[in-house]
C-alpha cells in the first residue's frame, strides 16, 4: 500500500498539486461516496410520485433499465478521463487539460455548472429528507403540521448537522460512508421483503407494466402524449442516478486512484440501478389495484399532507399498515441522511479544488485546509450556506399545497441533474475531439467514440425532458381546499401549480456564469495552477504532516 500511495503522490505532483488532503481512502470507501449520493433510498423513494403520475408502473420498471444503461455509458466515458487525471477538481480540471484552446474558459464553465449541480443535489436531497422526517413525525403525533415552514426548519437542521459532522467528525463521516452501502443494500432487501408480501388487495407483481390512470397530469391525447409522459417518467431514475462524479472529487484521498476511482464510478451506477429496480418493483406491487380511486389520492395527498414526495410513504402506509410503514420509512430516512452527508463531503472537495486554482470569490478562504483533520472545513460551510439559499426557494415560490412544494422541488432536482450533466458533457466532448489524449490504466480500449457520443446524445435528451412541464401548463394553482378542476368537457383533473422553473433557472445561471467570466474572470482566471516545483510541493506536505502529528516543522 505504501508503494501505491507514493505512486499516487508522484502522479499528483505531475499535475502540479501537493498531497494536502489525507490519502487513506480505500476502494470501497470511494465507491461508497458515489453510491451514497446516488442513494436509491433517496431518489428512488422521493421521486416515486413522478413515475406514478406519468407513465405509471410501466415507466417505473423500464426506466431503471433504460436510464441505468445510458447513465452507465456516461460514467464509463467519465471514468476513462478520471483515470488519466485523478484530482479533486475532477471535471473542470479535465476540461482544462483536454481543451485544445481556450482552456481557462472551458474549465470555468465546467466548474461552475458542476458547482451549481452539486449545490442542487444537497438542497434537493436534504429538503426531501426533511419532508420524509415530517411525515415520520406525523406517524406518531397529529400535533405536528406538515407545512412549508416546518419542513424548511427541519431542512436547515439537517443541513447544519451534515456540516458539523464534516467539520468535527471526519472519521465518523468515513464510517457512515462505508455503513451507508450496507444500509442501502440490506434496507432494500427488508423493504422489498415486506412489500412483496403486502395484503392481497394490492396490485402485485402482475402490475409492473401497467399504465398510469389517465388525466393525472392534465395531458390528454393519443400516442404523442403517451410517449411524452413515458419520457418524463424516466426522470425518476435519472434524478436518482446522479452525482457519481463524487468518486473523482475524492480521488486525491483514494489509494490507487487511477484505477479505483473509475471503477467506483461505474460500479456505483450499475449496482444502484439493479437495487433500485428491485425496490421500486416491490413498491409497484404495493400500489392499489387497477381502477382503485385511491391511486390518485396517494400521489397528491390531502390538506394534512399535500407534499408529492410523500407519495411513496402514503403508498407504503396504505399497503402494510402504520407499524411496518414506520420501519420502512425509518430505513429510507437514514439512507437519505447518509446521501446528504456524502453530498456535502464531495461538494466540499470540489469547492476546495476550484478555490485552489482561484476560481471562486474568496478562494483563499475556501481553499484553506484544517491542518488537524486535513480537510477543507471552510468549503464545507460554503456548500451548506449555498444549499440553504437554494432550499429557501420553497418559501417564496407562488402557489399553495402540493403545487407550492412540487414547483420548488422539481426546480431543485432539475438544477441538480442538468447542472451536473452539463459539467459531465463538456469534458466528454473535449476528450472526443482531442486526438492527443493519453489514456490512463483504466480505459475503454478504443470504444470511447461509441460510448462518448452516445453519452452526449443521452445528456441532450434528458436536458430537454427536465425543461419540459410535467403537468398541463395552463392549470390554475391548487386551491387550499384541494378540489379538482373541470375543463368544461366532462374531464376532471387535479389542480396544481405546475410551472417548471428548471429551464429559466438554468438559463439564468448560464447568463450569470458567462457574465462573471466575460466581465471579470477572463482577466485573472488562467485555469488549473501549479502549486510549485516538486521540492516546494514536498515542503507543503512536510508542513502539513508536522502539524497533523504535532511535530515541529523542519
Amino acid at each position: 500500500m505504501a508503494d501505491t500511495v507514493d505512486e499516487d503522490r508522484e502522479h499528483l505532483h505531475s499535475m502540479g498539486y501537493a498531497q494536502e488532503l489525507h490519502r487513506g481512502m480505500s476502494t470501497f470507501s470511494n465507491f461508497a461516496i458515489s453510491f451514497s449520493i446516488i442513494s436509491i433510498l433517496a431518489g428512488g423513494m422521493t421521486s416515486f410520485w413522478l413515475g406514478m403520475v406519468t407513465g405509471g408502473p410501466r415507466v417505473i420498471t423500464l426506466g431503471w433499465l433504460i436510464v441505468g444503461l445510458f447513465a452507465l455509458l456516461v460514467g464509463m466515458a467519465m471514468g476513462e478521463i478520471c483515470s488519466a487525471y485523478p484530482t479533486a477538481g475532477g471535471l473542470y480540471y479535465w476540461s482544462a487539460k483536454l481543451a485544445r484552446k481556450n482552456q481557462a474558459r472551458w474549465a470555468w464553465f465546467t466548474g461552475y455548472f458542476n458547482l451549481l449541480g452539486q449545490i442542487g443535489v444537497i438542497a434537493s436531497v436534504d429538503y426531501a429528507l426533511a419532508i420524509f422526517i415530517g411525515y415520520f413525525i406525523r406517524m406518531f403525533t397529529d400535533d405536528f403540521h406538515l407545512n412549508v415552514g416546518n419542513i424548511f426548519i427541519i431542512f436547515l437542521v439537517v443541513l447544519v448537522i451534515h456540516g458539523l459532522l464534516n467539520t468535527f467528525s471526519i472519521s465518523l463521516v468515513k464510517i457512515f460512508g462505508d455503513v451507508s452501502v450496507w444500509w442501502h443494500v440490506v434496507g432494500v432487501v427488508i423493504i422489498a421483503g415486506i412489500l412483496f408480501i403486502a395484503p392481497d388487495n394490492r396490485r402485485g407483481l402482475g402490475g409492473v407494466f401497467d399504465e398510469a390512470p389517465a388525466g393525472l397530469t392534465g395531458w390528454t391525447g393519443g400516442v404523442f402524449v403517451t410517449v411524452y409522459l413515458f419520457a418524463l417518467g424516466l426522470l425518476l431514475a435519472q434524478y436518482t442516478i446522479t452525482g457519481f462524479d463524487a468518486s473523482a472529487h475524492v480521488s486525491e484521498e483514494t489509494v490507487g486512484a487511477r484505477t479505483e476511482a473509475p471503477k467506483a464510478i461505474v460500479r456505483s451506477i450499475y449496482i444502484s440501478a439493479i437495487a433500485a429496480l428491485v425496490m421500486n418493483v416491490a413498491m409497484i406491487a404495493a400500489l392499489p389495484k387497477k381502477g382503485d380511486d385511491s391511486y390518485g389520492a396517494l400521489i397528491f395527498g390531502d390538506a394534512n399532507d399535500p407534499f408529492l414526495v410523500n407519495a411513496a410513504p402514503r403508498v407504503i402506509s396504505a399497503a402494510v399498515g402504520t407499524n411496518a410503514a414506520k420501519l420502512i420509512i425509518f430505513i429510507a430516512i437514514i439512507g437519505q441522511f447518509f446521501c446528504g452527508l456524502a453530498s456535502v463531503t464531495a461538494n466540499s472537495r470540489m469547492i476546495y479544488a476550484f478555490s485552489r486554482d482561484g476560481a471562486l470569490p474568496g478562494s483563499k478562504i475556501w481553499h484553506k485546509i484544517n491542518p488537524k483533520t486535513r480537510t477543507p472545513t471552510n468549503s464545507v460551510w460554503l456548500g451548506v450556506v449555498l444549499s440553504a439559499l437554494v432550499g429557501s426557494t420553497s418559501l417564496i415560490v407562488k402557489g399553495t399545497g402540493a403545487g407550492r412544494y412540487s414547483t420548488a422541488f422539481f426546480a431543485m432536482t432539475g438544477i441538480c441533474v442538468i447542472g451536473l450533466y452539463i459539467s459531465y458533457a463538456i469534458p466528454i466532448y473535449l476528450r472526443l475531439t482531442n486526438p492527443d489524449f493519453q489514456v490512463g490504466p483504466w480505459n475503454l480500449k478504443g470504444r470511447h467514440k461509441l460510448v462518448g457520443w452516445t453519452a452526449l446524445a443521452w445528456i441532450g435528451f434528458i436536458t430537454v425532458l427536465f425543461f419540459a412541464p410535467v403537468f398541463w401548463p395552463f392549470w390554475k394553482p391548487w386551491g387550499a381546499d384541494n378540489q379538482f378542476l373541470d375543463d368544461g368537457a366532462g374531464n376532471t383533473f387535479y389542480k396544481i401549480n405546475n410551472f417548471n422553473f428548471t429551464g429559466p433557472l438554468i438559463l439564468l445561471s448560464a447568463i450569470v456564469i458567462w457574465a462573471y467570466w466575460h466581465f471579470s474572470g477572463r482577466k485573472w482566471f488562467t485555469g488549473p495552477k501549479v502549486q510549485g516545483t516538486p521540492e516546494e510541493l514536498r515542503a507543503i506536505e512536510r508542513e502539513l504532516d508536522a502539524v497533523e502529528h504535532g511535530r515541529a516543522v523542519d
